[in-house]
């Protein structure tokens, strides 16, 4: 098989590894020396090893800390640390237990690991009594779905960094929960749990980065694969390819293979059963065709102008919200809502619902025309004004949000928004070369909506066409699923929200099942036309246990995104159990790996947050500024102190 590999738009050479100003220390580079990423696709799915290797380059023991990403949709499934001659398996436990069992090892003087998820994407691992020159490993496996953009493509991204966001609220009082440089506030109490130090601009490339994937397509008929960095592909065995990066590359931005297929079927309903024979887990493909009929629409755009967005990304945005504005009908009635730390509307559309007319679209373009990058990100108060806007219409109602994401307070705002999107979809669209991924999921999920990201401005033009088909009529709404001759555990359906169809983006849906591995399933809704619509699919039983995980991690973030609206008091425990049956990270559970041998004489080791990277495209100091300048000022301290001079 061939299989042609393209660059996507705008990416540039890997960057020399000194510039003006780089810096050095006495004692070594810091902590984290390398990460390599091998992932193994099948069809739509991927298992993944990442191993992050950590040295310590000082003469006393060492505990590093290193806050990073990893795919929002990605099951946690294991952890392994390496050092000297000893191989340490992680136990999956119950995160205050694993804090425990973490902290006293380390008083002991024993190795330890351990890993905690903050966010879907954002993870800390901490990595307690390094030896001075020992080197320690770290394995951790994971089991990722690949999401459709269409019926003919899907994509394989893997964060690279956590970039900064802006946090708002007032600060807490108290002890910090996490070493990072932002403080906790109450709109994000967790705020110093997912705000690394950020590398001063000139710094010598400090991680080696190895990235390889191999891809089967499992008798999909993949024809093209196009890669957001600079890879090179070896043809394997068959339909076998392997994608390597090439050396050089910084960990500044999300790694992204988008394969392109054939137009084909693909398999409707797969049953994998448990090795008791007493349940399973099915996963439901729906390919949806045809067009929908449009009606009348209510639609609100919310476009993100925050510091952050400086550069290409307020380029994109603009254009991005130009274009759907010039997809309005007449019939439509609409808003644009521009916000940094103020909100800011088109001059004389008023502070209504506008009619789509030529006059009034234009209005909008050219507000949008005259956008910049500047202030902070507050979020929470043009999505409310969204909402507000949209509410008691019979119309179909329509919240579009364009950002790059990049805040603390996710958990906040979908708290917020949850009673005022009955009724409303939400779209949103990422705009970054390191978005956060995990709440703009998040939101639209929560908005029965879709989500689409665009890392360059020359890959805003198919995205928009994506964009322009989910904002458009659905196909079919109103969605549930019924079962025939298929026992489903009950409150197991992920996602919990079906939502709505539309035309070209196929809709997965997974679940558990008990009893024989035989049955099929329906997706019932209303078509466009007020018509009853239905697509039916009788199971086939596969073997692929990765199946069980990926459901259980879409299964866990339905329940936390439950528990962050306020769900019953026994939903935590309910979480608790849920990942500790089915071996899968979640936000209450931690991976723990304590070695039995004595290697220190106990207390505490000298501590390292390891700095990252600026985000590829992000301009440096201003971007965001009430999360830059503490980052970067974090980062020289850190630095001035490892060279032993005072910080500051």
């Amino acid at each position: 098989m061939t299989v042609r590999i393209l660059p996507l738009p705008d990416t540039e050479p890997p960057a020399t590894d000194r510039g003006i100003g780089a810096l050095t220390t006495d004692k070594g580079n810091l902590p984290l020396d390398s990460v390599d990423v091998h992932a193994s696709i099948t069809g739509l799915a991927a298992g993944i090893e990442v191993v992050q290797g950590f040295r310590n380059p000082f003469d006393m023991p060492l505990e590093a800390t290193y806050i990073f990403p990893l795919p929002d949709r990605a099951a946690v499934t294991a952890l392994r640390m390496e050092a000297a001659d000893r191989v340490i398996e992680g136990t999956l436990k119950e995160r205050g237990r694993a804090r425990q069992d973490y902290d006293a090892a380390i008083a002991a003087g024993q190795r330890a690991a351990i890993a905690e998820e903050d966010r879907p994407d954002v993870f800390t691992m901490r990595v307690g009594n390094i030896l001075p020159g020992e080197r320690v490993t770290i394995r951790l496996t994971l089991n990722q779905p690949l999401p459709h953009e269409s019926s003919s493509s899907a994509t394989f991204r893997f964060p690279l960094v956590v970039a900064p966001r802006y946090i708002p609220g007032a600060p807490l009082d108290g002890e910090r929960a996490g070493s990072g440089v932002a403080d906790d506030t109450d709109a994000a109490p967790d705020a110093s749990r997912i705000s690394p130090p950020v590398l001063l601009p000139g710094f010598p490339n400090p991680v080696r980065l190895a990235v390889t994937v191999d891809i089967d397509p499992a008798g999909l008929p993949l024809t093209q694969i196009r890669s957001a960095l600079h890879v090179v592909a070896e043809e394997g065995d068959g339909e076998r390819t392997t994608v390597r990066l090439r050396p050089g590359e910084r960990l500044d931005r999300d790694f992204i293979l988008r394969l392109d297929y054939a137009p084909h079927e693909s398999a409707a309903l797969s049953l994998v059963p448990d090795e008791s024979g007493e349940e399973g887990t099915f996963s439901l493909t729906v390919l949806p065709s045809g067009e929908a009929r449009p009606s009348p629409r209510d639609v609100v755009l919310v476009l993100d102008r925050s510091g952050s967005m400086q550069g290409w990304k307020m380029v994109a945005a603009r254009r991005a919200a130009a274009r759907i504005v010039d997809t309005l009908r007449s019939e439509d009635r609409f808003a644009v809502l521009s916000f940094d730390t103020v909100i800011e509307r088109p001059r004389d559309l008023g502070t209504g619902l506008a009619d789509g007319t030529d006059r009034n679209r234009f209005r909008a373009v050219e507000h949008l025309a005259a956008l910049n990058a500047r202030g902070g990100t507050e979020m929470l108060g043009p999505l409310d004004e969204g909402c507000r806007l949209l509410a008691d219409s019979a119309r179909d109602r329509v919240l579009v949000l364009i950002t790059d994401g990049q805040i603390g307070n996710e958990d906040q705002i979908l708290a917020r928004l949850d009673p005022h999107l009955r009724g409303v979809r939400v779209h949103t669209v990422g705009i970054d070369r390191a978005v956060n991924a995990g709440f703009l999921n998040r939101l639209a999920a929560l908005g029965q909506g879709r989500c689409e990201l665009v890392e360059s401005e020359d890959r805003l033009d198919e995205a928009m066409e994506h964009i322009h088909h989910r904002i458009a009529a659905p196909l079919a709404t109103g969605l549930t699923l019924h079962s025939d001759d298929l026992e489903l555990v009950p409150d197991s359906v992920a996602p919990s929200r079906l939502g709505a169809l539309f035309p070209g983006v196929p809709l997965v849906v997974a679940g558990r099942f008990r009893g024989a591995p035989a049955g099929s399933l329906s997706i019932r809704g209303t078509g466009s036309t007020g018509t009853a619509w239905e697509q039916h699919a009788t199971g086939s039983v596969t073997n692929d246990p990765a199946t069980t995980s990926i459901w259980a991690r879409a299964h866990l973030r339905d329940l936390e995104d439950r528990y962050t609206v306020g769900g019953p008091d026994d939903l935590e425990q309910r979480i608790v159990n849920t990942s500790l049956r089915f071996g899968v990270l979640c936000r209450f559970t931690a991976f723990v790996a304590v070695d039995s041998r004595v290697v220190t004489e106990g207390g505490t080791p000298h501590q390292v947050v390891q700095p990252v990277e600026t985000p590829s495209g992000w301009a440096q100091p201003t971007a965001a500024p009430r999360m830059m300048a503490a980052a970067y000022s974090a980062a020289a301290d850190s630095l001035s102190a490892e060279r032993g001079a005072p910080p500051g």
